[in-house]
């Protein structure tokens, strides 16, 4: 008999610092930089984001959505077979130890089940599942939680008016358990190194000392691009490998970066806007955190219902993007 992996819970969590356009605004103006809520809310689609705290941590985000997300699938921390955290920005500087054993300690799961971190920028959270959903397929784990985490906040250049109104804080996350219904019917994943530079933090530790920028850079106008055009590619590459078409999908949830990439994407899919999660005016663009956040968003709503089709997708520095196509 075949395993599949099947979606049994999810969860969020959003910091309570909630920074709108206008409170954004004002603080930049402190610090001699202009823009205004129009002109955020128009190249974008955000009117807020939340910012984690000075003494929250990616970990403890991670927390707060993996709970919720356990006690969606009542599912204890020690029943866990695996851990998977999506995330561009770890606790510690090198990315070890990973915040996948920091949250495995904090949630108690102590029965030393594996965990590890994934590293895909905003596509990671696609990687994750997939990587998950193999390792159930095979046989090797039966309760895997896959989690989305960020603080981008403290990557960002507050004198960099491209970037810095653009991202969020935020944490998602969902349990995938063995099931002998399809639940993850199939995924898609690219990278290509060429374009590296487009999106990304050039900073470097060496010897104790930072060389380069530790701040995001991004070239906005070569990632739209890029991204428009790889997001509708792989969308159809997932499809077809699920044997279905955009017109049987009942939701699009992508990723949350832009609102015209997201309307572009669901246009040349010819999927209606009615039929797309959008959370990216509340949340900003909260990088691997985004995808697993909307997620949840529909399932607390009442949008997203059980046994609906949905196609997730996500594309971030690297370049890496990706798609899961998924029975909930």
């Amino acid at each position: 008999m075949s395993i599949y992996s099947r979606i049994a819970g999810t969860g969020s969590y959003l910091p309570s610092n909630r920074l709108s356009n206008q409170d954004l605004v004002d603080c930049l103006a402190k610090l001699g930089l202009e823009t205004s809520d129009e002109w955020i809310k128009t190249r974008s689609g955000i009117s807020a984001r939340h910012f984690a705290g000075d003494s929250e941590l990616t970990s403890d985000l991670a927390v707060k959505a993996s709970q919720a997300a356990l006690a969606s699938a009542k599912v204890q921390p020690m029943d866990l077979d695996l851990i998977i955290l999506a995330t561009s920005t770890p606790d510690n500087l090198g990315g070890f130890p990973s915040t996948a054993c920091v949250l495995q300690d904090k949630l108690g799961a102590h029965n030393q089940c594996a965990a590890f971190d994934v590293q895909a920028v905003c596509a990671g959270f696609m990687y994750a599942v997939s990587v998950a959903d193999a390792f159930i397929r095979a046989g090797t784990y039966r309760k895997v939680l896959v989690v989305g985490a960020e603080v981008f906040s403290r990557i960002l250049d507050f004198q960099d008016r491209g970037t810095c109104v653009l991202f969020g804080d935020g944490a998602g996350a969902i349990v995938l358990e063995a099931s002998d219904h399809p639940g993850i019917l199939s995924s898609a994943l690219h990278a290509d190194g060429q374009h590296r530079d487009i999106l990304c933090v050039p900073g470097r530790s060496a010897n104790g000392a930072l060389s380069g920028s530790a701040f995001l850079t991004m070239d906005g106008k070569a990632v739209f691009k890029l991204a428009v055009k790889v997001l509708e590619q792989v969308a159809h590459e997932a499809l077809e490998r699920a044997n279905l078409k955009p017109e049987q999908i009942d939701w699009l949830v992508p990723h949350q970066a832009n609102i015209r990439i997201m309307e572009s994407t669901a246009r040349k899919m010819g999927i209606s806007m009615d039929r797309v999660i959008v959370t990216v005016g509340e949340h900003g663009n909260t990088s691997a955190a985004s995808i697993p956040l909307a997620l949840d968003v529909g399932v607390r709503s009442g949008q997203i219902q059980r046994d609906q089709l949905l196609l997730l997708e996500g594309v971030g520095g690297g370049f890496s993007w990706g798609a899961v196509v998924l029975r909930y």
